[in-house]
């Protein structure tokens, strides 16, 4: 399965905003490329796709160790494709981009309920994390 970085957000434009359909948010295709053209622009996110799915990256400076560390922050393989390999895919796509790059680690976050999600984040070799809680401030 083919999986590559994208300059260009057109080819995964729809299917980013089907993915935020899915998680309650209204439609908007327009918007949706334009926020992820200037995302992608900017240096903020990375975003790789493969037949039927993307995942989009942030690149973090890991200041303890002077050195960087990725954070996948989207991953979405639409239901009529799953069960494929491509969300394994992927994962396996960042895990070697980042350590060809010489990051210090990739992390992930998910719901705790979300079982399939834990299941192929642990057969991919993601661990959880202890000691740490997620904190927000909402604005």
């Amino acid at each position: 399965m083919r999986v590559a970085w994208l300059t260009d957000v057109a080819p995964v434009a729809v299917l980013f905003d089907e993915y935020r359909v899915h998680y309650g948010q209204t439609p908007d295709i327009a918007r949706t490329h334009a926020w992820l053209t200037d995302q992608v622009t900017s240096g903020r996110l990375r975003v790789a796709a493969a037949d039927h799915g993307f995942v989009t990256v942030a690149v973090m400076p890991a200041s303890l160790t002077l050195g960087e560390a990725w954070l996948i922050r989207d991953l979405y393989v639409p239901p009529r494709a799953r069960r494929r390999g491509v969300a394994r895919a992927l994962l396996t796509h960042v895990v070697e981009a980042a350590r060809a790059a010489g990051a210090r680690r990739v992390s992930l976050q998910t719901e705790n309920d979300n079982e399939s999600a834990l299941a192929l984040y642990a057969a991919a070799g993601f661990r959880p994390v202890t000691g740490l809680e997620m904190l927000n401030v909402s604005l």
